[in-house]
């Protein structure tokens, strides 16, 4: 067993340092085109008949992986990252692929740092990119935390970090019109567990569906409910189908009263509640939620990727605001 372990950490790493060669190697092929062949003029059309010449010339000599979109790409890497150090050896060119798509260096830069600290895979980190995961992060947190966003990824430090609006559930191949059930939403993210996690974010483990508890002989029920490990708390999910009412802050008020009273134990902080519904009415979200201690947030899904240029529209607004 340990030799197996053994060789299966060699292989790993191999395949580490292969990465971080084959990443380096294109980074300086690119420096090459940019400084030598192009002679520095780094807004040098793509399609330019030098690079058309060198793809062929590489694909002639050395085969595959050379072709004229993959050399643009090396190219653009360069210019992207003129600085060798600050190419991570912990991405793969497949990665890399992805990341020279963004063309805002803030946003590029969030989801480097993501993929580093959170080892994703390029399928993830696609979508991720497509659910527009920054920009829904910097909508939810503080503006003057947005920049920190970008330079370091996500950092969790208190419950207001792990929130998202909205909350994106594509993947649950549910209609986008109103005519599923609660339970239909509940049962399709269960059953697409690994990647409503993803979606939730770092720090998520499961603990069960519809939780029951008594009360005075009374039984309530919990849609979703969590453990977070680096808030070390309970995190409760109410499913609404439609708008977040002012009762459902009640009732969420009343499921963390109870799970911080007869199910925290020692080293638990406070449990944390989320309301998740199509809508919500701001104003009527901030009276409800009035002093009221428990940690409870209202927040909204969509069964389809958000719409970029609103997004884009929104935060732009957003860092822009003094308020």
């Amino acid at each position: 067993m340990e030799i197996g372990d053994l060789l299966e950490k060699g292989r790993r790493n191999t395949a580490v340092v292969v990465n971080n060669i084959i990443v380096q190697t294109y980074w300086k092929i690119g420096k090459q085109i940019v400084e030598f062949e192009q002679k520095g003029n780094e807004k040098a059309e793509y399609g330019s008949s030098l690079l058309d010449k060198l793809s062929k010339d590489l694909t002639k000599r050395y085969g595959k992986g050379f072709g004229l979109s993959n050399v643009t790409k090396m190219r653009k890497l360069y210019i992207t990252y003129p600085i060798l150090q600050t190419v991570s050896a912990k991405l793969t060119w497949s990665h890399y692929v992805e990341l020279l798509k963004i063309d805002d260096s803030m946003e590029r830069s969030f989801y480097e740092k993501e993929c580093e600290k959170e080892h994703w895979g390029v399928r993830e980190l696609k979508r991720q990119k497509e659910s527009m995961l920054f920009h829904r992060l910097a909508l939810s947190t503080d503006k003057n935390r947005v920049m920190e966003l970008a330079k370091e990824g996500q950092i969790i430090e208190s419950a207001e970090d792990i929130l998202k609006d909205p909350y994106v559930f594509e993947f649950t191949g549910l209609p986008q019109l109103p005519v599923y059930k609660e339970d239909d939403l509940e049962e399709a993210l269960t059953a697409n567990l690994s990647q409503f996690l993803l979606e939730l974010g770092k720090g998520f483990t499961y603990i069960g569906r519809q939780q029951k508890f008594a009360v005075e002989g009374r039984i309530y029920s919990v849609d979703l409910v969590f453990y977070h490990r680096i808030l070390k708390c309970f995190v409760l999910v109410d499913l609404k189908r439609g708008t977040i009412q002012h009762e459902d802050i009640g009732q969420m008020n009343f499921y963390l009263n109870y799970y911080r009273e007869e199910m925290n134990t020692e080293g638990d902080t406070d449990p944390i509640g989320i309301i998740l519904g199509a809508d919500n009415n701001k104003l009527t979200m901030k009276y409800a939620l009035q002093n009221i201690d428990n940690q409870i947030f209202a927040s909204r899904y969509q069964l389809y990727l958000p719409n970029r240029e609103q997004l884009e529209s929104e935060l732009f607004r957003f860092i822009q605001s003094d308020i």
